[in-house]
């Protein structure tokens, strides 16, 4: 009777000497990971001649709150952090719906070549934005799009990786609920609408942040398409800022830490659907 005790004993501890070394390793990540973001939160409350000195000095003697006041009159940062949002929320809404519905005709509705034009599609994912980057610009100059936001929104309304997730998630619902909704007389919109949806918030809000993110965070769109600097999203504006005042790194850090909080924001309230999105998303392929 005392081996049963014994032998439970010995497997926990097995598994606790399995998982300490494993929780350490990533504690060290993480650590190694939020250093430059501790740093940068550090150096906006600094001093210029105090952001780069050896030591790190990571609790400064004087917290320069005024920073974070200050930016607000050297950039109009609010009309930036404006034209981002709005860009972002718009984006990651057309790509959630586009994404989404695509996703339930590749993984419900039976019709030829549909696997067929699903791996093609999922295929240009692997093609390089560099390689339609100019033939994509002669479209948007053609059409009079360029110095809009119409340029970046009609081109990023459609992605590739959000069809994938949607889809991934999809097939893990039974089709025997899609079959009975057939049934009862339900349409293809009115599954899509009250059954799919409702089902897939968790691959949806995963989708929604990863969107958000790229497009709060994309550089390269708005400098190529938008020239007027009232459209100026908030990543070309802190390197324009940059580009002004070099040497004020303080200030350049404080810009960055408030470029970075909307996004740290979502983050922290979404990731709770956005790890299990994740997760539930891989179970069938």
């Amino acid at each position: 009777m005392t081996a049963l005790p014994e032998a439970a004993g010995s497997s926990r501890g097995r598994r606790l000497l399995r998982t300490v070394p494993a929780y350490a390793g990533l504690t060290v990540i993480a650590a190694l990971v939020l250093v430059p973001f501790a740093w940068m939160v550090s150096s906006s409350l600094k001093r210029d001649n105090q952001v780069f000195t050896v030591p790190v000095q990571w609790i400064p003697e004087e917290l320069r709150w005024s920073n974070f006041v200050e930016i607000w009159d050297r950039i109009p940062l609010l009309t930036y952090l404006g034209n981002s949002a709005f860009l972002s929320l718009t984006i990651t809404a057309l790509q959630v719906l586009t994404g989404s519905f695509a996703a339930y005709g590749f993984s419900k509705v039976r019709f030829p070549g549909r696997d067929g034009l699903f791996l093609a599609y999922i295929a240009t994912i692997a093609v390089p934005w560099q390689a339609y980057m100019v033939p994509q610009y002669i479209m948007m100059q053609r059409a009079e799009l360029t110095d809009t936001y119409w340029s970046i929104i009609l081109l990023q309304a459609f992605g590739a990786f959000g069809v994938f997730l949607m889809r991934q998630y999809y097939m893990s619902i039974p089709d025997d609920l899609c079959e009975a909704a057939r049934i009862d007389g339900l349409s293809e919109y009115g599954i899509y609408r009250r059954i799919m949806l409702p089902l897939s918030k968790p691959a949806l809000a995963s989708l929604a942040l990863l969107t958000f993110v790229n497009t709060w965070n994309d550089y390269m769109g708005p400098f190529i398409y938008l020239t007027s600097n009232e459209l100026w999203t908030v990543q070309l504006g802190l390197r324009s800022f940059v580009g002004q005042y070099e040497a004020e790194y303080a200030m350049i850090m404080t810009g960055s830490v408030l470029s970075v909080l909307p996004v740290l924001v979502i983050f922290l309230f979404g990731q709770r659907y956005f790890i299990r999105g994740i997760a539930t998303s891989g179970l069938k392929g």
